[in-house]
């Protein structure tokens, strides 16, 4: 294939990645952000507002424990049998869960039921998101060449911002249409409906892509591994453990921001700040796009500097932003809020960007989509599960957000700590017939084939 041909394709495959995982996780933060300011009212008011406010974050949280069964069998049959057809039938998955939502009747007309079913289908969007990220991430990385694996890579990380971007949007939209008790009563159910128009793009564009030339490769040779899982945990499990780690930070950080604890808490009519629901959700959508744009800056970045090196500059960022960030929102003044939520943002993209590149450096072809998609998935348990529900208990006890930031910087010590236990990879050949250096020396101080 030609360099320009190849140049083709590249950008082919970014655009297909961006526009999934944009759909999915406008999925995922859709429900997050409706968690914060309607499922308390919607399906657990009979406990009250504290502890409806707890158990609608908490259903957020119960999604990231079925993240790993997402990425089991994500992993497993995207190394037996290829990236695309995972890629696909999560992207139906989460979509479909989304629309039901949009459709489930209250507590007050169905009863116990209803947050039954709406915890069975927030379990299936867990299921789908443990199985999309490490199949975009490699159909990007994959295709790309060595010099620009974080640029393409950060296509796929870049559809997180976005979806956010969408979702808060689109819930912002609906405040302005149905306010008041509109927006509790219907309002809200708009976005969600929305998805299936989204999926059914997300669908059309997928299926116009090719297979990741290592995995055809891998295919054409007939040396699929038979059990992935088994292998990655029998030869690579400490490494499962710290690239887990490298994304726990960035993603409790992620989660207790943009992910449905500050709409909540600065727009809680009884708390501290009591801002309204319009100009917070504005305010956040706002932030996302700088969350977009330092995603980008970061993935780029990673390509001239080092994956690991712009990771620890942003693992700095955050620790630097972490307690203004939350002074700024407990000021009750919305473009502070605004300000605050930008600088920490700064952090999250560069530590989110070239996350994607890093990852598949990490590990063996063969067994790759298990070890990326594992360790995201246990990334996201130990950082994001329950972190709005660990921050909203925390100021209840406190009744300070310094609480929250303590807890945040903890998370970004940890991660720090994960990333300087790993050696950067950045160029190395991901193909078949390299496997033994792949499978050699990502952890330092461990020996690494040829360093």
């Amino acid at each position: 294939m030609s360099q320009l041909a190849g140049r083709r394709a590249e950008r082919r495959v970014a655009i297909a990645t961006v526009v999934g995982t944009t759909v999915e996780w406008y999925d995922f933060f859709l429900y997050a952000s409706a968690a914060g300011l309607v499922f308390k009212q919607a399906f657990f008011a009979p406990a009250g507002p504290s502890i409806g406010i707890v158990l609608s974050f908490a259903t957020v949280g119960i999604s990231f424990l079925f993240r790993p069964l997402g990425a089991f069998l994500a992993g497993h049959f995207g190394d037996r049998l290829g990236r695309r057809a995972v890629l696909v039938t999560t992207l139906i998955g989460m979509g479909g869960a989304t629309t039901l939502i949009g459709l489930l009747p209250s507590y007050a007309s169905m009863g116990i039921a209803a947050p039954i079913l709406l915890v069975l289908l927030r379990i299936l969007q867990g299921v789908s998101a443990g199985g999309e990220w490490g199949g975009a991430v490699l159909l990007a990385v994959e295709h790309a060449e060595p010099e620009r694996r974080g640029r393409t890579g950060a296509f796929p990380q870049m559809g997180v911002p976005i979806g956010l971007l969408l979702a808060n949007g689109m819930l912002a939209l609906m405040g302005v249409l149905a306010p008041g008790d509109a927006f509790t009563a219907w309002g809200w159910r708009i976005p969600f409906l929305l998805s299936f128009v989204l999926v059914l793009f997300g669908y059309l564009v997928r299926r116009t892509v090719q297979e990741s030339p290592v995995f055809a490769e891998i295919a054409q040779r007939r040396q699929q591994a038979s059990v992935p899982i088994i292998t990655l945990f029998r030869k690579h499990a400490p490494l499962v453990l710290l690239a887990a780690f490298t994304f726990a930070g960035n993603n409790a950080a992620g989660y207790m921001t943009t992910g449905g604890y500050i709409q909540n808490y600065a727009t809680d009519p009884d708390g501290p700040v009591r801002l309204a629901r319009g100009p917070v959700l504005l305010a956040v959508t706002a932030a996302a796009a700088l969350w977009l744009l330092t995603t980008w800056v970061g993935g780029v970045a990673s390509d001239r500097f080092g994956r690991r090196n712009v990771y620890i500059l942003g693992w700095f960022f955050l620790l630097a932003t972490v307690f203004p960030m939350f002074a700024l929102v407990d000021t009750g003044n919305v473009w502070l809020l605004f300000c605050g939520l930008c600088l920490f943002t700064v952090g999250i993209g560069l530590t989110y960007g070239p996350q994607a590149a890093f990852f598949a450096e990490l590990f063996p072809a063969s067994i790759r989509f298990s070890g990326v998609s594992i360790a995201y998935a246990l990334g996201a348990i130990i950082g994001g599960a329950f972190a709005p529900t660990i921050a909203t208990a925390l100021v209840q006890a406190t009744g300070t957000t310094v609480s929250v930031g303590v807890y945040l910087a903890g998370m970004a010590v940890l991660a720090l700590i994960a990333t300087l236990l790993l050696r950067d990879r950045k160029g190395i050949d991901l193909g078949p017939d390299n496997e033994a250096e792949q499978a050699s020396g990502a952890i330092r101080g461990r020996s690494a084939i040829g360093r």
